[in-house]
């Protein structure tokens, strides 16, 4: 950190975000000249564009803001913004460095780093791994994907932090450094495609995007610990990249550091598989939760947490919202809000989460996605009606349709108080009406909270029924 000198140098954000803004704060700090470049407007950007000025910062908006990039000593790049514009590919051969938070964070801090990824329960598994850390006395800060932005509280770390990062294949694609502990959660599909028109980065092949994930392993030293998921061919690979010490967990098999047995969650201690709590205790529904919960234990036993600390924090533990979160009970009938699945092997997860009789909510706008795999699964499984929404409803329709001709399925809803009152109207006491979209959120909806936050509100609010449906 003491060789990170940009005092009187020229510093571009580029991207107004919440993560963007606290990059501007940071290097505000340090005496940088900080320029914060956006197509947006101010009107746009929103309140943001007050703290920013406040400080010094120069906004540089609209069409032409990533021209002249030549003229910064230092980019610092949104995850959502393309390595593959002309502009930054410009600046790079024009020898401007290009760097971003997640970069920064892995170079700079003082203090041990503990990176998860994966394709689904990045989120679950950090915020449960800060939870287990803290309750163990550990001073822990949560970022990435999930908290609050961290640069600007570089200062205030010591060696004896711990830093938990929810990382994505963005943040991870250009990484050159690894964290000291990494989590390879279950790797799928995601970002094939992009249709954000806030963002122009996507990964142009399954590949590709595997290969970004793979940085969070690449540079790892030997002393460092690398936790993969056995069962998940993929994320089970990333071992073969790492030069750290590789522990794994699985729920199907007993040849791993961490698993189930006899309907205990276990962990290998000593050469013993320890219990270390009953799966009856465990509040996150879904074996897929079983598996965010044996990485963060594997993490969580890295550094000396106690057993019973663990069945503390675990049994207590809720997730996160918009991830299969109980959000209301009416007249019998459970409403979960799983909104931020936007891939069809996260809606997967959640359906087999269930043995109840399931109204699925489902569909959104485009990402790219084959739903065959989802249409499989929903045969296989207790949903009794699919309400299909937005422009995937037709593929998913075709998905079901192949291995389930009888369904019933509900098409032409286009408001999230529609769909609730006529879920409501057609489920049966002792049924789950389950919002998993395997889609993304634009069109109908904002972005995935707004999409939860609609679905809870109505869910809240619906009268209980009089006599049975």
């Amino acid at each position: 950190m003491q060789n990170f000198n940009v005092f009187g140098k020229k510093v571009a954000i580029l991207g107004v975000s919440l993560e963007g803004t606290d990059s501007a704060r940071y290097f505000v700090s340090l005496g940088a000249k900080v320029f914060c470049c956006d197509r947006r407007s101010k009107a746009q950007i929103g309140d943001r564009v007050n703290e920013l000025e406040k400080q010094g910062v120069v906004l540089r908006l609209g069409s032409a803001y990533l021209h002249n990039l030549e003229e910064y000593n230092l980019l610092v790049r949104t995850p959502g913004m393309s390595l593959r514009l002309p502009e930054l590919v410009t600046a790079l051969k024009s020898g401007i460095k290009i760097t971003s938070q997640t970069k920064l964070l892995l170079e700079l801090a003082p203090c041990p780093i503990i990176g998860v990824t994966g394709t689904k329960g990045k989120g679950t598994t950090a915020t449960l791994i800060a939870e287990l850390l803290s309750n163990a006395g550990y001073r822990v800060y949560l970022g990435g994907n999930v908290g609050q932005p961290l640069l600007s509280r570089l200062p205030e770390m010591t060696p004896a932090d711990l830093l938990v990062l929810e990382l994505s294949s963005f943040q991870l694609e250009d990484g050159d450094c690894s964290p000291q502990v990494a989590v390879v959660l279950t790797v799928g599909s995601d970002h094939l495609a992009n249709f954000d028109p806030l963002s122009t980065n996507f990964h142009q092949s399954q590949a590709g995007y595997v290969d970004a994930k793979k940085n969070l392993v690449r540079f790892q030293k030997a002393e460092d610990l690398c936790v993969v998921n056995a069962d998940d061919p993929v994320a089970n690979s990333f071992s073969k990249f790492t030069k750290a010490q590789v522990v794994r967990y699985s729920t199907t098999t007993k040849d791993s550091d961490a698993g189930v047995n006899k309907n205990y969650l276990v962990l290998k201690m000593k050469g013993m598989m320890t219990p270390i709590i009953p799966l009856t205790e465990i509040k996150l529904r879904g074996r897929h939760n079983w598996e965010n919960i044996l990485a963060a234990c594997l993490v969580a036993q890295r550094y000396e947490v106690p057993v019973q600390t663990m069945q503390k924090v675990i049994s207590s533990f809720a997730g996160l919202p918009h991830r299969l979160e109980k959000v209301a009970t009416v007249s019998g009938i459970t409403f979960y809000n799983d909104s931020f699945s936007t891939t069809p092997e996260t809606a997967i997860a959640a359906i087999r989460s269930f043995t109840e009789p399931i109204i699925l909510i489902a569909g959104g706008s485009e990402k790219g996605a084959d739903f065959t795999k989802l249409g499989e699964a929903i045969s296989k499984s207790p949903v009794q009606m699919a309400i299909l929404i937005g422009d995937m409803a037709p593929k998913i329709e075709t998905a079901i349709r192949k291995f389930s001709p009888h369904l019933k399925i509900i098409t032409g809803l286009t408001t999230m108080k529609q769909i609730i009152t006529k879920a409501f109207a057609e489920v049966r006491p002792g049924s789950v009406v389950l919002l998993s979209p395997a889609a993304a959120s634009f069109g109908l909806f904002k972005n995935y909270k707004d999409r939860g936050n609609q679905f809870k509100a109505y869910a809240q609010t619906l009268t209980p029924k009089t006599h049975s449906a």
